[in-house]
C-alpha cells in the first residue's frame, strides 16, 4: 500500500515539477501561432481544447496497453512500479512531450521527418518503414484482439467482427478528426480513468495486502528482468508508438504551453493507470504465481475481467468488456490513421494530386497487408510489436537529443534516457524469441558493445557542438 501511494507522489510531483523543466528546456513561445491555424485544413489541422487534446491523446497513446502490458510486467514483482515511475517521468513523458512539440514546431510533421530533420535522410528512409510496419502490427493486433472477445460473447462470427472493427478503422481514418475522434474520444478517456480509479480504491479497500517495493525479481518463469521488463510495459513507462501518434494531436494544439498538458500530462497519466493494473495483478491473485496462472487461463482480457467484476461487480464486467473492445479499436484506428498519414508523406513525390482521392488511395494501401495480418494469431503480432516499439522510441530521443545539441540546450534530459533506451533495444533483439535467441549472456555483451559505441558517437557529437558554439546550429549527423 505504502509503496502504491508513493508511486502516485511520484509521478504527481514528475508533473508539475519535471514536466515544467522540460518544457523551459524545449522553450515555448505562444506569440507563435501553431500549425493547427497555419496549416488549418479542416482534416488533421484543426485547433482543439487543451483539455480535449489531453483526452484524446490519452486515449491515441494507452487503448489497453497500460492494462495489458502492465498485468504481464507484474510477473517481475513490485520492481515493475520502479519502471513505470521512473520510466513515466523522466523517459516515456519525456520521449512524447518532445515527439509532439517538434511536430508543432515543424508544421505538424510526421516522426519520420522530424528524425530526418535531425538525424539525417538514411535514418529517415529506415524509420520511415519502421514506422509503418509498426503501425501497421498495432492496427492488425488492435483489430484481432477486439473481433475475437466479440465473436466469443456474442453469435457474430470471427470474420464478420473483424470485418466490423476494420470497416471502423477505415471510417476513422478518412474521416476530419474533429467527425469521430474529437467526440467520442474525450469521453472514452473519461471511462479509462474512472475504471482505473476504481480498481485503484477497491483494491485498496478489498483487505489484501498490496506489495511493497523490492528490487527482488519474482517472476515465476525466471526471465530476467533486463531488458525484458522494459519491453513488457512500454506504454505504462515509454512508447516509440507514441511518437507516431503524437503528431496527430500536434496538429490540433491552440497554443505551444498547452504541450506540456497534452504530451507531459497525458504519458504520466498513462503512467499512473499501469501502476494501479500492476498492483491490482500481483494482489488479486495472491502473488506472481498466481498472476501466471491466470494469464495462462485466460489471458490478459480474461485477468481483466476476473479484477474488473470481482472488485466492481456488475459495473466491473461492463467496463472490462468497454476495455477489451473498445480501447484496442481507439488504439488500432489512429494507428491506421498515422500508418495513412505517414505513406502519404513517403508518396508525396509520386502522388501530385491531394484531397480525398489522395486520402481514400494511400488509405486503401495501408488497409490491405493491415487486414491480412490481423487474421493471424494475435500474440505473435504482439511480439513483433515490442521491440519495433521500443526502437522507435530510442531513435526518438536520439533526435531530440541532437535537437538540444544544436540549439545549445541541455540535452542530457534526452541523452540519458536514450543511452538506457539503446542498451534495452540493443539486448533485447538478440535474447528475444522473436530475435536471434541467443544465450542471455551473450546478448548482454552485444547489447554493450551496441551502447558503447553509441555513446562514443554522443560524445563526439557534444565535442562538436563545443567547437561549434559561435556557429548558430549544427549540422545534423
Amino acid at each position: 500500500m505504502i509503496t502504491l501511494l508513493g508511486a502516485f507522489i511520484l509521478l504527481i510531483i514528475g508533473y508539475f515539477v519535471y514536466s515544467k523543466v522540460v518544457e523551459k528546456v524545449f522553450g515555448i513561445d505562444d506569440s507563435k501561432k501553431t500549425p493547427a491555424y497555419t496549416e488549418q485544413d479542416g482534416m488533421d489541422y484543426v485547433p482543439l481544447s487543451s483539455w480535449k487534446g489531453s483526452l484524446i491523446q490519452l486515449i491515441n497513446i494507452a487503448g489497453t496497453g497500460p492494462i495489458f502490458g502492465a498485468l504481464m510486467g507484474a510477473l517481475y514483482g513490485p520492481v515493475a512500479f520502479i519502471w513505470i515511475v521512473v520510466g513515466s517521468i523522466f523517459a516515456g513523458a519525456v520521449h512524447d512531450y518532445f515527439s509532439g512539440m517538434l511536430s508543432v514546431k515543424h508544421k505538424g510533421e510526421q516522426f519520420p521527418s522530424i528524425v530526418g530533420r535531425y538525424l539525417g535522410n538514411g535514418v529517415k528512409a529506415f524509420v520511415n518503414v519502421l514506422s509503418i510496419v509498426l503501425m501497421i502490427l498495432v492496427a492488425a493486433a488492435f483489430t484481432a484482439s477486439p473481433a475475437q472477445l466479440i465473436s466469443s460473447i456474442s453469435p457474430i462470427s470471427f470474420t464478420m467482427a473483424l470485418l466490423l472493427v476494420f470497416c471502423y478503422f477505415i471510417l476513422v481514418a478518412v474521416l476530419p478528426i474533429n467527425k469521430i475522434i474529437a467526440k467520442i474520444y474525450p469521453l472514452l478517456g473519461v471511462i479509462l480513468i474512472f475504471m482505473a480509479a476504481a480498481i485503484a480504491v477497491a483494491l485498496m479497500f478489498d483487505g489484501k495486502a498490496i506489495p511493497n517495493i523490492t528490487l527482488e525479481n519474482l517472476h515465476p518463469g525466471e526471465l530476467p528482468i533486463w531488458p525484458l521488463l522494459m519491453v513488457t510495459i512500454t506504454c505504462g513507462a515509454i512508447s516509440g508508438f507514441h511518437a507516431t501518434q503524437s503528431p496527430i494531436v500536434a496538429k490540433t494544439l491552440q497554443k505551444e504551453s498547452d504541450g506540456r498538458k497534452v504530451f507531459y500530462g497525458a504519458m504520466i497519466g498513462e503512467g499512473a493507470i499501469a501502476l494501479i493494473w500492476a498492483a491490482a495483478g500481483m494482489t488479486f491473485f495472491g502473488g506472481t504465481a498466481g498472476l501466471q496462472d491466470a494469464l495462462a487461463l485466460g489471458g490478459p482480457a480474461g485477468v481483466v475481467n476476473d479484477i474488473s467484476t470481482s472488485l466492481l461487480g456488475t459495473m466491473g464486467g461492463v467496463l472490462a468488456i468497454i476495455c477489451v473492445i473498445l480501447l484496442p479499436v481507439t488504439t488500432g484506428d489512429t494507428a491506421l490513421r498515422s500508418s495513412r498519414m505517414l505513406l502519404s508523406d513517403m508518396l508525396s513525390r509520386f502522388l501530385k494530386f491531394e484531397g480525398k482521392a489522395k486520402i481514400f488511395l494511400v488509405t486503401g494501401i495501408v488497409s490491405v497487408p493491415t487486414f491480412l495480418l490481423a487474421t493471424i494469431d494475435y500474440s505473435f503480432l504482439w511480439r513483433y510489436v515490442g521491440w519495433t516499439n521500443q526502437l522507435s522510441a530510442t531513435i526518438m530521443l536520439w533526435t531530440a537529443t541532437v535537437f538540444l545539441l544544436n540549439h545549445r540546450k541541455f540535452h542530457w534530459i534526452c541523452g540519458l534516457p536514450a543511452i538506457f533506451m539503446t542498451g534495452v533495444a540493443g539486448t533485447y533483439i538478440f535474447y528475444a524469441p522473436e530475435g536471434f535467441q541467443l544465450s542471455y549472456g551473450i546478448s548482454l555483451v552485444i547489447g554493450t558493445i551496441i551502447t558503447i559505441i553509441v555513446i562514443i558517437w554522443y560524445i563526439r557529437k557534444i565535442i562538436q557542438a563545443h567547437k561549434l558554439k559561435n556557429t548558430p546550429t549544427i549540422k545534423a549527423a
